[in-house]
């Protein structure tokens, strides 16, 4: 068993709490009201900068994809939280009912998060419309989303509301759908809440099976972020200052960056994921420019960025200054983070900040990080190079099981079972979820992993693995051997065990997105896999970019995709064009109009 080091104790009782406690120890900086947040609905205003202040007060710097940059102090986001709380208390929000939110990232999310936790009630964040070309599926997940969340509100801004209709429609949340400038003006509010009380309803990735609803009270968020916050080292006034990209719905994103901000108050510059996406080198360039010690992504950027960014787009650009940059959320593959490496070693990058890290929803955010400073620790085992993900946070254990519950020794690939205080409450509302994910205090993960040196290695996802000949394989054994392969999108193909007609047992299907038509052949996925694996697929399809189902985060679900090839459901995004927009806008307002007329 692994354990880690005693929780300290914790600084905040609820995150209301920490609120206060950063408002406080900021000093709210004024300039005029810039356009952007005309709509907002509070009347603090924000400081408008071309470049984000690297020791300037601590708080929230937003930026866009002009690299144009808007600063809020923690009083500023404080004060239109308690503005906000009394908007949604003046619309009949009482506390503990849910909120769910459905924001880009912006002001407008911190009003809606922050004023539904001063209201009483319980925020739940959801991913807006991203993903243009698959909106039928939008639609029907966020229908069940909301529905089982038991969402009474739902809140958004005017371009992500304008199609939401269909989604709210199906699930017809009490009090509708309302933009966050839309909020009722006048007053503050701040409910007090106590360490058990809900704060948080975050879906869980939903890679194997649907997302469940991980409920998390105020003292499970609060015990992770100060687990997370042991590992920030003091470096003068402001310990550190970060740079993310990860999107507010995603637990890394929420919890790991803006919460972990507000914890220990310091500058957080955030930007939106599609503008890290479009032009990744916005990333870097941001880390240069402010300074940022701190960052989190996942694997699949690391390699994005390696291979899409030019060196005049980083002229200049000095990233020494990174001390700490966590690597998690998805399986860590060391060549990406070796071409990584070396790509921008020339501006300074330290492969000792890579910190290969793990955790999951149900545990709030983190489990277990790699030592600090010391870079990534990898090991081959069964032809497959692995990554450490070090030892756990501070108050967890973890431990590898057997299916019987008996604990293996190192080196044993098993369960990854973890306790502790940020293991959640429960799956809301669905006590027999609970009771399979939680026995006897330890929470089944749903990962396999062992431990080598000390430290855990998580080698997969247990309802993933592929059984060849009665030999269990684990679909990164596969997916990891495409890796460079020209043609190949990079994380873009998914391994999984298919039964064809006749046979007597799995053989092996590779799906593979390519970067155009005509940019790879099935022979050389069939070569690569056979050099590197010694495993010869029975299946290998091709297929255009987006094609594979993903997760709301971008994981890749293994098992719908295997779903979607039996069923011959594979298909390509829809393509986008003004006419397919304008007639979902007029779907959504359609629906939008029914469901007003009917409460």
């Amino acid at each position: 068993m692994l354990r880690g080091p005693p929780l300290p104790p914790l600084k905040h009782a609820t995150i209301g709490e920490a609120l206060a406690a950063a408002a406080e120890a900021s000093t709210p900086t004024r300039t005029p009201t810039s356009a952007a947040t005309s709509t907002s609905t509070s009347t603090s205003t924000p400081t408008s900068t071309s470049t984000p202040t690297p020791t300037g007060p601590a708080g929230l710097t937003f930026l866009d994809a002009r690299e144009q940059s808007q600063h809020f102090s923690f009083s500023d986001l404080r004060l239109r939280a308690r503005r906000a709380a009394a908007g949604l208390a003046g619309l009949g929000i009482r506390p503990g009912d849910r909120v769910a939110l459905v924001l880009p990232t912006g002001v407008d999310f911190m009003d809606a998060f922050f004023g539904a936790l001063l209201a009483g009630a319980i925020p739940v964040p959801l991913y807006p419309p991203v993903r243009l070309g698959r909106l039928d599926e939008f639609h029907a997940r966020t229908a069940r989303l909301l529905r089982s969340c038991g969402a009474r509100l739902l809140l958004t801004d005017a371009r992500a509301g304008r199609l939401l209709g269909q989604a709210a429609a199906r699930a017809r949340p009490e009090l509708g759908v309302r933009t966050v400038s839309d909020l009722p003006r006048g007053g503050e509010l701040e409910v007090p809440a106590a360490p058990g009380d809900l704060a948080l309803i975050q879906f869980s990735s939903g890679t194997t099976v649907e997302p469940k609803p991980v409920a998390l009270t105020h003292a499970n968020v609060l015990a992770n972020v100060a687990a997370i916050d042991a590992y920030i080292p003091e470096e003068g006034p402001l310990r550190q200052r970060g740079v993310s990209w990860l999107p507010l719905y995603h637990d890394m994103g929420l919890i790991g960056c803006l919460l972990l901000a507000v914890y220990h108050p310091g500058p957080l510059a955030l930007l939106p994921p599609e503008a890290f996406l479009a032009r990744p080198a916005l990333w870097l360039r941001a880390i240069a420019r402010t300074r940022a010690t701190l960052t989190v992504a996942p694997n699949f950027a690391f390699g994005l960025c390696a291979k899409r960014i030019r060196d005049e787009e980083l002229e200049g650009a000095d990233l020494s200054c990174l001390r700490l940059v966590l690597n998690g959320a998805e399986p860590i593959a060391p060549a990406a983070l070796r071409r990584f490496c070396d790509r921008f070693a020339r501006f300074g990058f330290d492969p000792r900040a890579l910190m290969p890290v793990y955790g999951l929803s149900e545990a709030s955010l983190a489990v277990t990080f790699s030592p600090p400073g010391r870079g990534p620790r990898t090991m081959r085992r069964a032809e497959r190079e692995l990554a450490s993900v070090g030892l756990p946070v501070a108050g967890v254990e973890v431990s590898i099981q057997a299916e019987d519950g008996r604990e293996l020794p190192d080196g044993s690939v098993g369960s990854i079972r973890v306790r502790g205080p940020s293991v959640m409450r429960g799956y809301f509302q669905d006590a027999d979820a609970t009771a399979q994910a939680v026995r006897d205090g330890w929470l089944d993960t749903g990962d396999l992993g062992f431990v080598d040196g000390g430290e855990l290695v998580v080698s997969g996802r247990a309802k993933d693995v592929v059984v060849l000949r009665g030999a269990n394989h684990s679909p990164q054994e596969f997916e990891d051997a495409l890796d460079g392969l020209p043609g190949a999108r990079p994380g873009c193909a998914v391994a999984v065990g298919l039964v064809p007609d006749g046979a007597d047992g799995e053989e092996l299907a590779l799906l593979v997105e390519v970067e155009r038509e005509g940019a790879l052949g099935e022979d050389a996925v069939r070569a690569r896999i056979v050099e590197r694996t010694g495993v010869r697929p029975h299946t290998v399809r091709l297929l255009s970019p987006g094609t594979l189902p993903r997760t709301s985060s971008g994981k890749l679900r293994r098992a719908e995709a295997l779903r979607q090839l039996v069923e011959n459901e594979l298909r390509p995004p829809q393509k986008i064009s003004l006419l397919r927009m304008a007639r979902e806008a007029a779907l959504s307002a359609a629906a939008l109009a029914r469901l007003r007329f009917s409460r």
